[in-house]
């Protein structure tokens, strides 16, 4: 289980990255110059009766939502992990995945905010900070 503790520390731990507040919820956001990697979003407009529709509710616990590559990754993570991300009608088509904080491990959101500032960074950035780790 991860905390919005989690989210902040590991945000705020990458190169360029400041928390904003904002959203629709007025809640807070986590992005670079290049825009949103990740920001706290509570249910609003249909989402409930969407996820309804589908058999689903809203989660009781924080829900965060994170940038993905494109649709396909989105897709992908639904998939394989319905436990802890999720998409409304409202993200279809975009590039974004939602993600239940109470059934996400630290390291796996590590990984997912990990990877939306690697798409909202210039290459130069996320090269280098890819061969700190021995993964580029």
């Amino acid at each position: 289980m991860a905390t919005i503790d989690d989210v902040r520390e590991i945000a705020l731990a990458l190169p360029g990255v400041e928390e904003h507040f904002g959203g629709h919820n007025h809640a807070e956001v986590w992005r670079t110059p290049k825009g949103q990697i990740a920001w706290l979003r509570g249910p609003h407009g249909r989402d409930r009766e969407d996820l309804a529709e589908r058999g689903l509710q809203w989660p009781e616990g924080l829900v965060l939502g994170i940038r993905t590559t494109d649709v396909e990754e989105q897709r992908a993570l639904v998939e394989s992990e319905p436990e802890a991300f999720f998409i409304t009608s409202h993200f279809e088509g975009y590039p974004a995945v939602l993600v239940r904080l109470d059934e996400i491990s630290r390291d796996r959101l590590e990984e997912a905010i990990a990877g939306a500032w690697l798409i909202r960074v210039s290459r130069t950035a996320a090269k280098a900070w890819l061969a700190e780790r021995g993964l580029g």
